[in-house]
């Protein structure tokens, strides 16, 4: 009787697998996971091989130091994953692709086992992406359709590093290898807001500190500023879903007020995105806001990313900003709710004890003089938590370059991140970063 309902059950998943539309899906994703994990080679093998490139072997350093600071250092479950390299035959891995109500800020979600609902998709065939975003568009919905360089599932596999990402820059590729373990370390299911916000937070302030902690202070500087201008950006898109969200309830039954009223705000975000936002920025292009889409898909993806960033950040400095801790008492206080993991947040921000800072600031810390000009933010004394071997330089707290007025930080435009939580998962780190 059991051997007969094992064969059942195998029977039906089978049967799932090759009729139903996700089983397909999965089964096509599983098949190019299959690809990109059977080309995988250790990355200090790589590193050894005479015939690899100076600046790959340098950015495969940069990867490997990155992964055990993630984990040594604030905790991350790193696993096996960044510890192989997989080289792939295009720039691009994956098309992500969003859908959104055209009158309603709601996005339009996929289901898949494990990760539940999410509000995203992610395509390794690029023809079959596009064919999913037409039909979303004759079915009404606004579309959003976004290259990706990488991908995660979640510490299932140990996931590779993937030639696609060995493009962004060294501040870049720290965040990404930080963001994507720290998806190993705590995923929440049927919480991709709070998942991917969370982790955007936690590739921030950790390549931040990892920069720092090895002597590098202006690639700190840079990913800190970087973060900054995240935040900012992160406001507005709060602002704007709050301006949209308020007119369309103010017209429950009228679709047609709903897009006008929605037309209208987008094309006032415009004007502000360009005009007031923008000279706020340090490290993204005025150019790449004149070329943002506009429209509830984009909007809601893009919020995926950036949801209450502040909120992390209030913590980390209750935290006295020691990262390690806060990320220990976020994924604790998201656990005690995981259904409403934000207000779990700000519930431990009203109730939190504030560490003391003697105990909770890493050792050997010390201020150096700065610049009148710089910030209160470049001001404070930021060092990691480093093993015993680590070098007297790395162990002393590396102090902010503050870059001058005539030597400003490059202004640049950065592309989405991660686009994809493989869907044994699906979508990921970060197209927090302006679109192309």
């Amino acid at each position: 009787m059991a051997r007969w309902t094992l064969g059942l059950i195998v029977g039906c998943g089978l049967a799932y697998l090759l009729i139903a539309p996700t089983g397909h899906y999965l089964v096509r994703a599983a098949v190019a996971e299959a690809k990109i994990l059977a080309h995988r080679r250790p990355i200090t093998a790589i590193i050894a091989d005479s015939a690899t490139k100076p600046n790959v072997s340098a950015k495969l350093r940069l990867v490997l130091a990155a992964r055990a600071f993630a984990a040594d250092s604030i905790g991350l479950a790193a696993k096996q994953s960044f510890t192989t390299f997989s080289q792939l035959e295009r720039d691009t891995l994956v098309l992500v692709l969003s859908g959104a109500y055209r009158d309603r800020l709601a996005s339009y979600t996929w289901w898949f086992p494990v990760v539940g609902r999410v509000p995203y998709k992610g395509f390794f065939d690029f023809s079959a992406a596009r064919a999913a975003a037409r039909k979303l568009d004759a079915d009404g919905f606004d579309v959003y359709l976004r290259p990706s360089p990488a991908f995660s599932t979640l510490g299932w596999f140990n996931d590779p590093l993937l030639s696609t990402s060995l493009g962004a820059d060294s501040i870049d590729l720290a965040n990404t290898v930080i963001h994507e373990l720290t998806h190993n370390t705590y995923y929440a299911s049927g919480q991709a807001v709070f998942n991917e916000s969370f982790a955007n937070f936690v590739g921030a302030r950790g390549s931040a500190w990892f920069f720092r902690a090895r002597g590098s202070p202006v690639a700190a500087d840079q990913a800190e500023a970087r973060w900054a201008d995240e935040k900012v950006l992160a406001r507005f898109w709060a602002k704007l879903y709050h301006s949209v969200d308020s007119a369309f309830k103010a017209h429950p039954r009228d679709s047609l007020a709903r897009l006008a009223a929605r037309d209208t705000l987008y094309s006032r975000a415009r004007r502000e995105l360009v005009d007031s936002v923008g000279p706020q920025l340090r490290t993204i292009s005025p150019r790449g806001l004149e070329r943002i889409r506009l429209d509830n898909a984009a909007l809601l993806a893009h919020r995926i990313y950036t949801t209450d960033l502040d909120l992390f950040d209030q913590l980390w400095v209750q935290q006295a900003r020691d990262l390690r801790r806060t990320v220990t008492t976020i994924i604790s206080a998201a656990k005690k709710n995981p259904k409403e993991p934000f207000a779990a947040i700000r519930a431990e921000l009203t109730t939190g004890r504030v560490p003391n800072r003697a105990t909770a600031e890493p050792r050997n810390c010390r201020t150096a003089q700065l610049p009148n000009s710089a910030t209160a933010e470049q001001r404070e004394c930021r060092t990691a938590r480093v093993p015993n071997s680590a070098s007297a330089k790395q162990r002393n707290c590396q102090t902010a370059q503050v870059p001058s007025a005539s030597n400003p930080p490059p202004s640049r435009i950065r592309a989405p991140r991660n686009g994809v939580r493989l869907q044994f998962s699906s979508g990921s780190r970060r197209h927090s970063r302006l679109p192309r």
